[in-house]
């Protein structure tokens, strides 16, 4: 193996212990939250900060976080990101009260908002596109998916058997292992010549995000039509308007608008806001209708995600072989469709006399199957024609996608399944709200189907299968980005 094919490889080391990382944590605080309250005295109301406290930091600085990357140079981010995280992670492994705890949660989103963009950046910079680009991408969703089944599981087990605690310190091994391949990668460590961080943009980026994040995930406790939520929301519309006002006049913005005129580019990101709407939706429901309807522990549920995981792996490695022959467009409006087929068959199941195999094994693995095949050409497709030097950019922008979609999908669907519910808390009110919202997120991915087809140009098909026969050992990275010559 020459050089560059080892530090390709290594990148992607980091990249998917990143990705697998930042992943477990958006989902093992949640099957803690229980003994988190009686560990440390936490209000009711007070408890949801902690999963709200990340999801602020992480949702308002993705786009920083990706242009930092820009800017400053790919190897700073993304070990400052590590230090951050890893440290966020052990001071809430020891926190005494709930404010330790909560702003342990805050840094560690700040942190995972560093470390998000870089990690898909870092794919996009070390492989050309065609099949290698295609193979790391499939790698990279596999490994999100694998991250937040260990996440489901890993808070059952390690709650049960060590603790509360230890669902935030084992974060700390894994930074120190991506730390050590960050700190030893030949990347470009100086900022780029002439760039400049959009300050005003960053600014007014970072508070609208912040805002849009924080008035969906409250209007769980607050409704739509109240003051706080509306306030908020609004709030958070001028302030976004103003930062598309900034950004058409800034020399050196944090979004360039014009990346947006590229049609793959604006495709990927509508469809990832479709797409996380509806996945992050339905596995949280899954879980509720597991846990609350068939009766599940938190362990039992982990272990009945995994098939879900193994449907990924399988939709993200079909991805990987087909995308460079059929194009993204054709895989990534086939993966939609087969997932909305999935989260129907969730709503035809999930009754309160239901049980795995037919309620939970068979439609999870045709919605997880979906999924996987959407990693690699949404990826594909966000960096289609995307200059080096834009790719933090590029990645931040569809990482805030991404989150925005899922909180937006999540605060929505909860609406959906109480209004439904009503005040029958019992397994067949429940069952019927869980239902209810599972065919809203079929409908959502439905969309996404459509949308890919209608928006997404033809991709290139069996022509970029001969661009690129190389595999992601990194042999035959494109010099221009080889990593040796990244920030």
């Amino acid at each position: 193996m020459d050089d560059r094919s080892h530090h390709a490889r290594r990148l992607l080391t980091v990249a998917l212990t990143v990705q697998f990382m930042v992943a477990l944590d958006m989902s093992v605080v949640n099957i803690a939250l229980s003994d988190i309250r009686r560990g440390l005295g936490f209000a009711p109301e007070g408890l949801l900060w902690v999963v709200n406290a990340y999801a602020l930091a992480f949702g308002g600085l993705l786009m920083l976080g990706g242009r930092l990357a820009d800017l400053l140079g790919a190897r700073r981010v993304l070990i400052a990101g590590l230090v951050l995280f890893g440290a966020a992670s052990l001071a809430g492994g020891l926190a005494w009260s709930p404010g330790a705890l909560v702003t342990a949660r805050a840094v560690q989103g700040v942190g995972a908002a560093a470390l998000a963009p870089v990690a898909f950046a870092l794919i996009a910079l070390a492989f050309p596109a065609g099949p290698a680009r295609s193979r790391a991408l499939g790698l990279w969703g596999m490994a999100g998916a694998a991250g937040g089944a260990a996440g489901v599981l890993a808070g059952g087990v390690l709650t049960e058997v060590a603790g509360w605690r230890a669902v935030m310190l084992v974060n700390v091994p894994i930074t120190l292992f991506a730390l050590v391949g960050a700190v030893g990668a030949r990347l470009e460590s100086g900022s780029r010549p002439g760039g400049r961080l959009d300050v005003a943009g960053a600014l007014l980026a970072t508070a609208g995000t912040t805002l849009l994040v924080l008035g969906l995930v409250r209007s769980a406790t607050h409704p739509w039509g109240s003051v706080q939520t509306l306030g908020t929301l609004g709030a958070a519309a001028l302030l976004l308007a103003a930062f598309v006002a900034v950004e058409l006049r800034a020399p050196t913005p944090l979004l360039r608008l014009g990346l947006l005129r590229g049609r793959p580019v604006l495709a990927a990101n509508l469809l990832v806001l479709l797409l996380s709407s509806g996945q992050f939706a339905s596995f949280y429901f899954v879980s509720l209708y597991m846990q609350q309807v068939l009766g599940y522990g938190a362990t039992a549920a982990g272990v009945a995600f995994l098939p879900f995981t193994a449907g990924v792996v399988a939709g993200s490695a079909i991805a990987t072989r087909t995308v460079p022959t059929s194009g993204a467009r054709r895989v990534l409006a086939t993966g939609t469709a087969v997932a909305a087929l999935g989260l129907a068959a969730y709503a035809a199941t999930a009754r309160a006399d239901g049980d795995f195999l037919y309620s939970i094994l068979g439609p999870s693995l045709i919605c997880s199957v979906g999924i996987g095949m959407c990693f690699v050409p949404l990826g594909t497709a966000a960096t289609t024609d995307v200059a080096p030097e834009e790719t933090g950019m590029a990645s931040g922008l569809l990482n805030s996608g991404r989150q925005v979609g899922g909180s937006l999908g999540l605060a929505i669907l909860v609406g959906v399944a109480a209004q439904v519910t009503g005040g029958d808390h019992g397994p067949v009110g429940l069952s019927a709200g869980y239902t209810a919202a599972f065919w809203v997120c079929a409908g959502l991915l439905a969309t996404a189907s459509l949308t890919a087809l209608l928006l997404l140009p033809p991709m290139p098909g069996r022509g970029a299968a001969a661009e690129d026969t190389r595999d992601v050992s990194g042999a035959g990275a494109d010099p221009a980005v080889s990593p040796s010559a990244q920030g």
